[in-house]
């Protein structure tokens, strides 16, 4: 007994002396209750010389204890060393409510941002950083979160993914308890599965191919594997040996390696200003990107952040396949997408719907088309932050792929969407008439084969549109 007592009392010191000795290397830091109940806790650690980028962390566990020190406190002068905030997550074990974990995220993540002010933070800077069942944490948050708690990057070491085959069998239970043989459930906690174009923040995947805790395959390097397959942004980083659970310890033996990996990462990662002007892009599938490789950087909007520079923000709300048409066969107000457009409360919003309307099956509910704009014109100028609303013909289609028909596009949709401009009270842009081939190129540069979907360098001439129109005195 006195034995276990000592060690406790060895265990409690040596956790006081490695958060003294990260607070060392910080400005400020401090302690927060994250919990009604007390038992959640946020660690924040503020740098020196603040850049106002932030960093939450979820240590592991197997969502039965937690590596503080090791996957949590001892992060903190690395971070902070380079201007980065940082905040360790003490969250609650779910003992079989996933719940509890994932509101204790979210209050965190919730916390940083409404903070960001006071804490000198960038809340369109805030990322999350989780390691093996901290990993599988900060991957739902990710996935899951509502727009106000997502966070706008991912770290993720030897994570816990899938929920499936190949999942780390301790995690699974813990978390899904007497739910973890609920074939749905399963499917919806596995993360690999719930990754989404545009809205899944940029992700680094870092782990070791030896690792036989957590299978590398059926998790880090399936989540990599769907975003990239949905062209988002993401680095998967597997090195030779090191096992599960190195964290930052120096007996790591790519130790050396990893440090200048991430920071080399953290660097490369885009950091808007504060204050951006925020741009939604909310349209099909030729905004979201349809057919351009890496569609999440090299599609019309990235192509326009890139041009705006970091002033602007621009968010890419594009889902391929949908209508104007709320009684069309993919009406776009019913996607999540639409949800976070909103949330995101935008300055500048583009809207450019109406190509898949054209359909015959959708086509017939033309008398609706001009009612369903001005519903959505209407729910956009309602938006707090009172966005400058620019309405988009559709660019041509050169082929009636799919049954798109330009003429509607040319006699109906376009007269139409210019009419609601003009009683709404908002801009009208005219692509359909500007979208055409520079001196020297052709239609086919700019068009893929569909005759539907730019390509990236009709992208580019999209985004030049755009963005002129946009910042045009």
């Amino acid at each position: 007994m006195k034995k276990h007592i000592s060690q406790r009392i060895a265990a409690l010191l040596f956790t006081a002396v490695a958060v003294m000795t990260a607070a060392a290397q910080s400005a400020r830091h401090f302690e927060l209750r994250n919990s009604q109940d007390g038992l959640s806790t946020l660690t924040v650690y503020l740098p020196e010389h603040p850049t106002g980028r932030a960093v939450l962390d979820c240590p592991g566990g197997g969502y039965a204890h937690l590596s503080l020190q090791n996957e949590g406190h001892d992060w903190a002068p690395y971070f902070n060393n380079q201007g980065i905030a940082f905040a360790v997550l003490k969250y609650r074990m779910p003992h079989g409510d996933r719940n509890i974990p994932l509101s204790d995220a979210y209050q965190a993540m919730k916390t940083l941002r409404d903070s960001a002010d006071t804490w000198r933070i960038n809340p369109y800077d805030i990322g999350i950083m989780g390691f093996s069942a901290g990993g599988h944490l900060a991957a739902s948050v990710s996935t899951h979160a509502p727009w106000a708690v997502r966070p706008n990057f991912s770290i993720l070491f030897y994570p816990v993914i899938t929920m499936g085959s190949g999942t780390h069998q301790g995690s699974r239970d813990n978390f899904l308890g007497h739910d973890k043989d609920s074939k749905p459930l399963v499917g919806l906690w596995s993360n690999e599965t719930q990754v989404r174009a545009h809205l899944t923040p940029p992700a680094i995947i870092l782990l070791a191919n030896d690792d036989e805790v957590v299978p590398p395959v059926q998790n880090g390097v399936a989540y990599y594997s769907s975003m990239r397959a949905c062209g988002n942004n993401c680095s998967l980083l597997i090195y030779p040996h090191g096992g599960h659970g190195f964290g930052i310890r120096t007996s790591f033996p790519s130790h050396p390696q990893m440090m200048d990996d991430l920071t080399a990462w953290l660097k490369a990662l885009p950091s808007p200003q504060p204050h951006a002007i925020r741009v939604a892009c909310i349209g099909n599938s030729i905004t979201d990107g349809f057919g351009i490789g890496m569609s999440d950087e090299q599609g019309y909007p990235a192509q326009m952040q890139r041009m705006l520079g970091k002033g602007y923000l621009v968010k890419n709300f594009g889902v391929s396949a949908r209508t104007l048409l709320s009684k069309g066969d993919l009406p776009y107000v019913r996607e999540e997408a639409w949800r976070d457009a909103l949330a995101f409360r935008p300055d500048i919003v583009i809207v450019k719907l109406g190509t898949n309307d054209t359909k015959p099956h959708n086509w017939v509910h033309n008398a609706e088309f001009k009612h369903d704009l001005m519903a959505m014109t209407d729910t956009l100028k309602a938006l707090p932050s009172h966005p400058k609303i620019w309405l988009c013909s559709p660019i041509p289609a050169v082929k009636p792929s799919w049954d798109i028909n330009d003429s509607i596009i040319v006699n109906h949709i376009s007269p139409i969407i210019k009419q609601v401009a003009r009683k709404e009270k908002v801009k009208f842009l005219d692509l359909h008439s500007a979208f055409r081939p520079t001196d020297d190129s052709d239609i086919n540069v700019i068009m893929q084969r569909d005759g539907i979907h730019p390509t990236r360098k009709g992208a580019t001439l999209l985004a030049k549109i755009i963005m002129e129109a946009i910042t045009k005195k």
